[in-house]
């Protein structure tokens, strides 16, 4: 079938029951409608509706080879530069949307199977099977327009040891045994954000397996539906609370959601696996295939549109309360302004050093992407710092829309007036930035950005050890044994 619709999609996650635990209470039934998920499903549907869009339509969707249907953008496996802009306007789109508040929107992990499909060879060194099964799970997954989401982190009990050596050793997800119909999976892994609205799970692993021969079981790569027997979804709290979009402009749509995931001997097909108790294949999975390379130019999409809106937050207080004229806020806002251009410009990079790779695609150039992925979750809690600091005082006089529409509504309006705006136009205003940057969301959001692709000394350590080092220590050794042509004069004396 084509693109999917935002009906589709609403009515296709209530007919699909999973195992959802929120605060104690079990929700199978019609998720759409729990006060913890409404909004968010629905934020979904109207991404999902943007693809048929008369003006959007060939922005956001593309002529599936297999099917002549059109298909959403997401799912274009790039073989030119051209391509890799076609993918990037949309995600653009997308993004754009919630000013980059949705850090899992499908298109994230839609470029991460399109790589991996491409690179099928890859899987199909394991097992021949494995290969094919990558390869009809991306098609299948493209032509439904299915939603994802995926766990790659083992349950934070003794990080000193293995998931083998832990005191129970099913607490982190584990093959059990394998059958005639497909391996059985028991255990947990951490931290499935859309898991619980979302139609399918990728249980991937983190790409730091040991190597141990214990911890064999714990080597493996597949894919099931959300509503899979046995597989359960535990919820943090929902910072959706229920508020007018005015109040809570931010968590009223775009609370995504994180969950552990527990596998109560799970079943899964053999047409699902991808990867089974292969150390080396599971620990370069991502990069090998070049899946990394394409999740991140999806990412640095949502960081610019993230850095816009937040620099568009910055500029209105400045406006609107009439500050521009000291030098520090000019200052604040020009940091602001520098995060923004440089992911625009690692991302133009990216595309324009971007090569045909062993798998037949065009993979933008890795070195300015894992540059902005480092740099990111240092500069995204400096950007919200920068909110707080402008914002000042004014982020905790933030009366709610009852209070402007209440009795003591023209108290409110005669006191909360700001230099170029009427109380409600500021009220509103820093409300938006009292849920960016102090709201139980805001805070959510600055944790989610600092470990986005993991540990950031971890990551800065693989950069280093990747990174060509020789060439630049070969350019310094050179410089001192060079002799110049020219040489200056002695130096003058007395």
């Amino acid at each position: 079938m084509p693109a999917r619709t935002g009906e589709q999609f609403l009515r296709e996650i209530d007919e699909q029951p999973r195992d959802v635990w929120i605060e104690g209470e079990r929700v199978v039934q019609n998720i759409s409608q729990h006060p913890a998920f409404r909004n968010i499903v629905r934020t979904l549907a109207t991404l999902y509706d943007m693809q048929h869009e008369p003006d959007l339509e060939e922005r956001m969707t593309y002529v599936s080879p297999t099917s002549g249907e059109r298909v959403g953008m997401s799912f274009l496996q790039p073989r030119s530069r051209d391509d890799l802009e076609r993918r990037r306007t949309m995600m653009l789109t997308w993004a754009r949307y919630s000013g980059g508040m949705l850090g899992r929107t499908p298109d994230y992990l839609n470029a991460s199977l399109l790589a991996m499909a491409a690179a099928k060879d890859f899987f199909a060194e394991a097992d021949p099977r494995f290969g094919e099964n990558v390869r009809n799970y991306y098609e299948e997954v493209r032509e439904k327009d299915l939603c994802l989401t995926h766990t790659l982190i083992n349950p934070q009990a003794n990080r000193a040891v293995g998931p083998s050596k832990q005191k129970d050793p099913y607490l982190t997800a584990r093959i059990v045994k394998e059958t005639d119909s497909g391996i059985v999976v028991r255990g947990a892994r951490m931290l499935a954000t859309l898991g619980p609205v979302s139609d399918e799970i990728m249980v991937f692993p983190s790409t730091v397996l040991r190597g141990e021969a214990d911890d064999a079981p714990y080597a493996f790569a597949f894919s099931i539906p959300s509503s899979t027997k046995g597989l359960k979804y535990i919820c943090r709290e929902s910072f959706d609370l229920g508020r007018s979009r005015f109040d809570h402009p931010l968590g009223s749509r775009f609370e995504e959601m994180d969950a552990i995931v527990v596998f109560e001997d799970v079943l899964v097909p053999w047409e699902r696996v991808f990867l089974m108790q292969d150390f080396r294949k599971c620990n370069e999975v991502f990069a090998a295939t070049g899946a990394v390379v394409h999740m991140t130019h999806q990412v640095i999409c949502k960081n610019i549109a993230k850095s816009e809106f937040v620099l568009g937050i910055v500029l209105s207080i400045i406006d609107m309360i009439g500050i521009e004229q000291f030098q520090h806020v000019q200052e604040k806002a020009a940091e602001v302004i520098l995060a923004l251009e440089s992911m625009r410009a690692f991302l133009r990079s990216s595309e324009a050093d971007a090569e045909i790779d062993e798998w037949g695609l065009m993979r933008p150039a890795w070195a300015p992407l894992n540059a902005a992925r480092n740099i990111y979750p240092k500069v995204y809690p400096r950007l919200i710092e920068i909110i707080q600091q402008l914002g000042a005082s004014g982020l905790m006089a933030v009366p709610t829309e009852a209070d402007l529409r209440g009795p003591v509504g023209p108290v409110v309006e005669h006191y909360l007036e700001a230099k170029n705006a009427d109380a409600q136009e500021r009220i509103q205003l820093f409300r938006l930035a009292w849920d960016a940057a102090l709201s139980a969301f805001g805070g959510r959001q600055v944790l989610y950005e600092r470990f986005f692709f993991g540990d950031p000394v971890r990551m800065a350590g693989a950069l280093f050890q990747s990174y060509d080092r020789q060439r630049y220590i070969d350019y310094v050794k050179d410089f001192l044994a060079r002799s110049d042509r020219y040489p200056s004069p002695p130096e003058r004396r007395g």
